[in-house]
């Protein structure tokens, strides 16, 4: 799992209709094979942090950690919550 500086790959898709939002959504759509990319709160629980990562060893999918914390990605995607976990689904 890489750490990035910035969310800046997630800024840039904000409002593109391609992120899935929260753990549950995403675990959802990673098991439906529709994710390419999953992002994580720097201070996400330990068991959701290890189980994402689990799930995207085995889905071959990339795991960043972000240095934002859960309410500032909740900023970033422009929501009035923080957010823990978000997923980028495949571009139809």
């Amino acid at each position: 799992m890489a750490i990035k500086n910035s969310g800046l790959e997630l800024k840039k898709l904000v409002g593109s209709n391609l992120l899935v939002l929260g753990t549950d959504r995403t675990l959802k759509e990673l098991n439906k094979g529709n994710i390419v990319k999953i992002f994580i709160a720097a201070n996400c629980a330990t068991d959701i942090k290890d189980s994402i990562n689990q799930y995207c060893k085995l889905s071959k999918i990339p795991c960043e950690e972000l240095k934002d914390d859960d309410s500032e990605i909740g900023v970033i995607c422009k929501k009035p919550f923080s957010i823990s976990v978000v997923g980028v689904l495949k571009s139809k």
